[in-house]
Parts: structure tokens; sequence; C-alpha cells
């Protein structure tokens, strides 16, 4: 053996542990030349003939071919197939394969045309001129795979190394018992090989090219040393022992470089790149001839064949045809093995294809291949450890194969087992390790794959979620946006019509800031215009007044008495001043300078509607309106109430008196009011006026005589009796006063001229229009009030007290005086708004009421005099048991004081009007610090208490 070395010259080679010899079965055809094997009339070329996907499909049933040309397109790791001869495709449907579960793929029906004409082809003899990548794509579309069994993609196995391949091996060891395919095309196709390893030596430019061939075939040897030549100094020869499997990729590689293969790793990675010497020949012929790889060696041999032998065969030849042309006689139970008889497999069918990975038809006898032995338990004897070229452990991958033990079986390298059989054929059991191992693999890539798909299941689950979250959110934000652009519109519209108004109000008075002053002179009509704006305007004032009123009505009886009396007052002198206006240019007055004619329009339309109102709510209200004091017993005194019923019909008796002489002989208000006010229409408003009067007098007058008295049931703690003595000594006062203020009212002249000249001659004129309305109104209840009172003495309670009642009497004249005199003053000179209006009090009319008030106080403080030396200062505190007589006696004596004391206080009253009317004192400082507002509201007050305890008085009287 060493001497063989010598003689080859051989460098030195490495062994591999484990291997079996088993017989070679090789002379049965290595002794007999290649033959090209017939074409059949129908080729099934499957699309898929590699390891990987299949190609992409170019052609369609019914076309028409040539040798040669490309059926599908390789993508990626995929290698195209071609058609092995010419003619028509017939169909393209799944057909039984060279597998051993015989399931069908996709594959084409080709009917040979017989002609067998190439396609274009595109050789390249000057291959160095190529670059790299030119030559690889060369390659790939020759449809070059492994033809060694493995069937992976040349040209990606080629990419894959490149640059770190260091030494490129030639695989010629065929070391499988009854193959011998490689050896016969070294035999005959030397410098084919040569020639390839050339070509791979300028795409890879690795340092060696080692040529393994195991010793038993020296034919082969030397022809391979006959084919190299000095030029290839790179190329050598490496014979090896004959041991099984020595051609496996690792095994050799361990033989020839001593290098070993990690386990799960690839060969490139400690640079060494191994190809099969049927591959180097295939892309020899693929870029120097341009032919694609359509055909390939295949042995066939076996007892069973008449002349085994080695045939150029077209891929897509079905077996059947291929096994005729040899002599074949099937037996019963016959066996064809396609691969060797420890790597190869059984077919299913004998219609199947000859691929691309098929090297090998064994057709073994009966007698050559003998019954198979039973399956026998497992004696653990170690045989198979001794026997595996990978170092593993063979029985205990088959207990976890049995077992279904997927994880132990991969952590025992299950996957770098190369199935070569030699466990499974030194085995005493008769166990078949390989295919519990191929099973073992099976499942795993099955689990696998099931986790992978699973996997990409979830992504795109999750991918969907976060897809349709995001269109979820993008939905929400659109819904939003519609959400505010809607709001948005909607404010737009609202905002385009109050454009719309102010464009139109401006649009308006700029009309008239344009045509006024113009020809013609339009201003008639935009004065109409104003005017029926603000009387809408008005309208709607005039509701949130009566709201107004309705709830000062609920909360202050007294102060809704006094704003009715103000508010009739104000619609008596606004519907004065419009009738004025029909007649006269209205003039802007001091208050109102600055405003134009259109606000005069406005403000008199305003005006004129107000005063409509005001007139319809007299009527009613002097018909309608109860008294309030009855609804809060708790704070009116009953005797205060008489009392100043007593002095309301006094003082309506002289006001009405006064009234007729002023209303005849009094100059027009116009003195009393600015320089701009036209006399005219004082003259107007005080002919309007009086003829208002008269006739809310007479509306009075009626209304007074069918109004039925309620104050008595509303209030059990009023004294008849007291009601009965207040309202006769009212009655006669009432008469005595009347004649004596007949006199000087005559003689007062007008105090007009005596105020200064800031008094608003419009509060000037609703003051005399309220004096002259009240004054009518007073005297006409006045008089039905004291022809139909009638005494309720008979009515009172037992309890009553006539001492008290004298007592009271007097005391309720001695205040009806005060009061009189106070109210006479008040309704003359007050101002009726200024209690609204409390910040325009002009100083000087606060003057001339502090003037009033003193004068006031001092004619009370005498008749104050002359009434507390006629009472009885102890009445008051006497106890019950008074005698009834005394007290009228009392009673008859205070009625006599009183009427002197009454006649007194109308000379006092006089001249004391004159000389404060007529003193300087007004212009002077005032010294006390009386509120001239004060004064007015109670002034104001008083007439109301006035009105109710008149009303009072006379349903007690009827009663």
């Amino acid at each position: 053996m060493f001497n063989l070395f010598n003689w080859l010259k051989k460098d030195t080679i490495w062994d591999f542990s484990g291997g079996i010899h088993p017989p070679e079965m090789k002379l049965q055809s290595s002794q007999v030349p290649m033959r090209v094997a017939s074409i059949p009339e129908q080729l099934i070329i499957p699309l898929q003939q590699h390891l990987g996907p299949e190609g992409e499909l170019i052609v369609k049933a019914g076309d028409h071919v040539l040798k040669g040309q490309p059926l599908t397109r390789g993508v990626g790791r995929t290698v195209p197939v071609h058609a092995s001869t010419s003619g028509t495709i017939t169909a393209i449907k799944p057909m039984v394969t060279a597998h051993p579960s015989g399931l069908k793929e996709l594959s084409v029906c080709l009917n040979a045309d017989g002609e067998d004409t190439w396609c274009e082809l595109f050789p390249e003899p000057n291959y160095l001129q190529l670059t790299p990548a030119q030559l690889l794509q060369k390659i790939e579309q020759a449809g070059i795979a492994g033809l060694g069994g493995a069937g992976f993609p040349t040209a990606s196995k080629l990419a894959g190394g490149k640059d770190a391949i260091k030494t490129l091996i030639v695989n010629a060891a065929e070391c499988e018992p009854y193959i011998t395919a490689d050896d016969r095309l070294m035999q005959e196709h030397a410098d084919e090989v040569i020639e390839g390893c050339r070509v791979l030596q300028h795409l890879l430019n690795p340092d060696q090219i080692l040529i393994g061939i195991e010793d038993n075939k020296p034919d082969a040897i030397a022809a391979l040393k006959k084919a190299i030549t000095t030029h290839d100094k790179h190329i050598f020869i490496r014979v090896i022992p004959t041991k099984y499997p020595s051609g496996g990729a690792k095994q050799l590689t361990k033989i020839l470089t001593g290098k070993e293969v990690p386990s799960g790793a690839r060969s490139s990675q400690i640079g060494v790149l191994m190809q099969n010497v049927g591959t180097v020949v295939a892309i020899k012929r693929a870029v120097i001839d341009g032919q694609p790889l359509i055909e390939r060696v295949v042995t066939v041999t076996g007892e069973s064949i008449a002349s085994p032998g080695n045939f150029w065969t077209r891929l897509g030849t079905p077996v059947q045809h291929l096994l005729q042309q040899t002599g074949f006689t099937p037996a019963t139970e016959q066996m064809v093995i396609m691969g060797g008889p420890l790597m190869g497999f059984t077919l299913p069918d004998l219609n199947a294809p000859v691929v691309k990975i098929c090297n090998c038809l064994l057709v073994p006898s009966i007698e050559e291949v003998g019954q198979k032995p039973l399956e026998e338990a497992c004696i653990r004897c170690g045989l198979c450890v001794d026997a595996c070229p990978a170092a593993l452990l063979p029985q205990q991958l088959y207990w976890f194969s049995k077992g279904k033990e997927h994880e132990k079986a991969q952590k025992h390298n299950l996957f770098d087992c190369i199935e070569c059989g030699a466990c499974a054929y030194v085995c005493p059991s008769n166990i078949p390790l390989v295919q519990y191992y191929r099973q073992e693999k099976a499942e795993i890539r099955e689990i696998k794959q099931e986790e992978r798909r699973a996997a990409e299941a979830k992504l795109r689950f999750e991918a969907k979620q976060q897809r349709m979250e995001r269109e979820k959110l993008a939905r929400e934000e659109r819904h939003k946006k519609s959400a505010v652009q809607v709001e948005a519109s909607d404010k737009d519209a609202v905002a385009a019509a109050l454009a719309r108004v102010k464009a139109k109000k401006s649009a308006a008075t700029s009309a008239i800031d344009v045509i006024v002053g113009a020809e013609p002179d339009n201003s008639a009509v935009i004065a109409a215009r104003a005017a029926r704006k603000e009387q809408a305007r008005a309208k709607q004032a005039e509701k949130q007044a009566a709201t107004m009123i309705a709830e000062d009505n609920t909360n202050d009886p007294r102060k809704a008495a006094v704003a009715a009396a103000l508010a009739r007052a104000k619609a008596r002198k606004a519907a004065t001043a419009q009738e004025s206006k029909g007649d006269t240019v209205t003039q802007p007055t001091e208050a109102n300078e600055g405003n134009d004619p259109r606000k005069a329009a406005v403000a008199a339309a305003i005006a004129q509607a107000k005063a409509k109102k005001a007139a319809q709510q007299e009527a009613t209200a002097s018909e309608n309106v109860e008294p309030t004091g009855a609804d809060e017993p708790a704070e009116v005194d009953p005797r205060k109430a008489a009392v100043a019923a007593a002095i309301a019909r006094a003082k309506a008796k002289k006001a009405a008196q006064q009234e007729t002489i002023t209303s005849e002989n009094v100059e027009p208000t116009g003195a009393d009011e600015p320089a701009e006010v036209d006399p005219r229409k004082a003259a107007v408003a005080a002919a309007i006026a009086r003829a208002k009067a008269k006739k809310a007098a007479q509306q009075e007058t009626i209304a007074s005589e069918n109004v039925e008295p309620t104050s008595a049931d509303e209030s059990a703690e009023v004294d008849p009796r007291k009601a009965a003595v207040a309202a006769a000594i009212a009655r006669a006062k009432a008469k005595k006063t009347a004649q004596q203020e007949t006199i000087p009212s005559e003689n007062v002249e007008p105090t007009g001229a005596d105020e200064p000249a800031e008094v608003d001659p419009r509060k000037a004129a609703v003051a005399a229009a309220i004096a002259r309305a009240k004054a009518k109104k007073a005297a006409q209840q006045e008089t039905i009030a004291s022809e139909n009172v009638e005494p309720t003495g008979a009515d009172e309670p037992a309890e009553v007290d006539p001492r008290k009642a004298a007592v009271a009497a007097a005391i309720a004249r001695a205040k009806a005086k005060k009061a009189a005199q106070q109210e006479t003053i008040a309704s003359e000179s007050a101002e009726p708004t200024s209690a609204d209006e409390p910040a325009e009090v002009d100083p000087r009319k606060a003057a001339v009421a502090a003037a009033i008030a003193r004068a006031k106080a001092k004619k009370a403080a005498q008749q104050e005099t002359i009434a507390s030396e006629n009472v009885e200062p102890t009445s008051a505190d006497e106890p019950a048991e008074v005698d009834p007589r005394k007290a009228a006696v009392a009673a008859a004596i205070a009625r006599a004081k009183a009427k002197k004391a009454a006649q007194d206080k109308a000379q006092l009253i006089a001249k004391a009007d004159e000389e404060e009317m007529l003193s300087p004192a007004a212009e002077q400082p005032i010294e006390e610090e009386t509120d001239p507002r004060k004064v007015a509201v109670a002034a104001a007050i008083a007439r109301v208490k006035a009105k109710q305890a008149q009303k009072q008085n006379e349903q007690t009287m009827t009663e």
C-alpha cells in the first residue's frame, strides 16, 4: 500500500473514524463503455429537481419547444429546467416523480418530435475573458445542480464561497457499491473533467484543486493524469484507500485536508469547497459549449439486467423506458432501487422519470437481495457506534426517534447523520436505523415548519391588529376633524349671519351718512325707518320694565306704588311731549345737546308708545290696585293709617282748589326750562295735561264708587272706633282747610322762575301733571267718602279703651296737620325722579328742599305745641277703666281745637311759603344735612300711604 502511495507520489492523507468495507460489485458495469439511451416518445420533466423551491413556469400547454429551451425561470436559490428534446408540451400537471413516497409533483409533459433540434446556444470558449459574476450567471442559467445526490444549486454554492475558498475538492471517490457512473465518466471524458477544473480555477481562484479518487479505479486515475498538462500547476490528484463512505463531503474533507467540518456548519467556513465529477463536466459544457443540463450518466446494473452499463440519459426519461433498453425482465416482486444499495430508495412506480440526482438504477434479483430479515430488539452491542463515520450514537438516536423525543434527538446531532447506512449494515438485529432517522428528521422539519408558519401567522395577526388600531385612530381623528369642521361651519354660519346683520346696519348707516344733505333729501324716510326700529326696541324695553315692576311689586308694595306713580307721570309727560311734537319742530334741549334729529325722532316714537301703554296701565291700576298695607299687618299701624287717610283727604281738597286756579292763571313752565325749549310746546303740554286730568278724574270717580273695600277683612288689628273718629275729624278738617286754601292758592306765584336754570323742564312738567291728576282724583274720592262714611262704633270690640281713642284722635289731628303741610310743599317742589336718579341731584335744588323742610318743621312744631296742650298726657298710661263719657267730651274738645288749629295752620303755611320761596336761602349753603332725595322719597311714600289709609277708612265707614 505504501509502495502504491509512493508510486502515485501522493502527499500525506488522513483517515476518518468508522466506516465499512462492503462488497464493491462494480465490475458488472465499469468494464462496459457508456451508451446513449434512446429518447422516449414522452418525457416527464418535474419542475423541482434540486434542493429548494421550484422555478417560475414560463411555458404553457401547446407550446412547441426546442432542445435546451428553458421551461422555468430561476429566482433566488432556484434553478431552471430545460426541454430535454424538441417537441410539443401536451400538459403541465402533477405526475409521479422519483421519491420514496410516490407523491406527485407538477411536471411538464413533453412529446418529442424526433428531430431533437437545439435551441440557440451561446458558447464561451474564451471563458477567461468573463468575470466571475458572468460565469455564475451562465452556470445558473444552465440549471446545474449537484449531481452527486444532494441536488444543491451549484451557482449558489459557488457564490457562497468565492474569496474564502482555499481548497477546491473534486469528489471522484464514488464509494458506494454497484455505482460506476463517475468512473466511466473519468475514463471516457477525463479532458472535460480537467477543463471544468480550469473553469472553477478561474472562477474561485483557490490555492489548490484536489481530485480525490479511490484506489479501486486505476483506469480513471490514469486518464486524469494523462489529461493534466504542465500548465495545470494547481490541480492535484489524490488517490485514497477504498472505504465506505469516503465519498461523503465531511469524510473526504478530513481525508484530503485533515480538517473537520464543525457540527451544523458548512465546509466553506473552513476554506474548503467540494464539487462532484459529474457537476464539473456539466460546468464545462455550460460555460464553454453553452449547453444546459439536459442529460446525465446513469448506471443501470443488477442481476435482473441482461446488459448492465452506463447510459447518457435525457432528464425526464421514464425509468421503465430506460430499463427496456438493458434487456430488463421483471420478476415477481421485482425491486428497482434508485441510487446505491446503502443510500438509495425503492421506486414505487417505474413511470417515475430520471432526474438530476439520479446516478444509478439498481435492479437486483431475489437471490441477490435475499429475504428481508425481521427486525429485532436492539441488544446495545455498539457495532453501529463503531461504524458511524460521523462519530454519532446511532443506538441513542434510534431510541429518541422511536420515542418521539425530538429535542433529545436534536441535542445528539441527529442532523449530522449523512444517512450512509453503515450502522444499519452492521446491525445484528436487522434494525433499519436510517429509516428511523429519516422519519425523525421529517417530523422535526414539519414541526419547525409549523412553528415557522405559526410565527408568521402571529406576525400577520399582530400586523393586522396594529393596522386596525391605526385605522381606528385615523378614523377617530377624521371624526374629530369632521366634528371640528362642523362646529367651525356652524360658527361660520353664525358669524356670517351676524356679518349680514351688521352689513345691513352699516349699509343703512352709511346710506344715511351719504344721502343726508344730498338731492333729493330722504331724511323723512330715514327718520321713519329709525322710528320703527326704536319703536320695536321700546316695546322690548316696556316688556322688561313691566317684568321689573312686577318683581318690585312682589318685593316691596310701597316701592311698587311709588314706581307706579312715577311711571304714570312719565307716561303723561311723554304723551304731552309727543302730541306737541306734531305741531312744532322739536328742538334739542340742553340735556340732549349733541344728538341728531334721528335720535329725537326715535325718542318721540318711544315716548308715544310708552304714553299709550302707561295710560292703559293707569286706568287699569286705578280700578284694580289693592292696597299693599293689608298684606303687611305686622308693619302697618291702624292709627297711623287713619291719620294718614284724614291728611290725604285734606290735602286732596286743597290741592284740587290750588290746581284749578293754577291751571287757569299759571304761566307755562317754559320759563323754568333752558332757552332751547319752545314755549309753544309748554302751552300745548299744559292744555293736554288739563284735558287728561279731567278725564282721569272722571274715571277715578267712577272707580271709587264701585270699589269694594277689603281692608277690614285683611287686618284684624284695625280699631273701628279709632277709624270712625279719625274719619269724622278728617271730614271737618278737610272742609275748613279747603276754604282757607282757596284764598292763598289764588295768590301763589309759580316758583319756577326762582329755580335755578339747571332744573330739568321735563321733570317739572311731570311733577305738574302728577299734582293735577292727584288733586282731581283726591277731590272726587274725598267728596264721595265724606258723604257715605258711617261710624262703625257698634262693631268695635269690647276691649277698646275710649280714653285711648280720644287721645289717638287728638294725636292724629296733630299729625294730620303736620303731614298735610309737608305733603303740600313736597308735592309742589319735589322732583319725581330724584329717588330713582340719585346721581343727578342738583345742589341748588337740595338747598331749596332743605329750606322748605325747615319751614315745615317750624309749622309742625307750633302745631304740636297746641295739640300737646289739649291732650291729656297720662291718657295713654291710664288703665282700661276710663269712663266712656269723659272720652266723648275729650273728643269734642279735640275737634274744636283742631278746627282752630287748622285755620291758624293755613295762614302760617301761606306766609311761610311766600317767605321761603322769595328768600335767598336757596342760594346759600345748607346748614343742616337734610338730604333732598330722602325728602322726596318720604313725600312719595306718604302719598301712597295716604291713599291706602283713605281706602281703608272708607271701607271701615261703609261697614
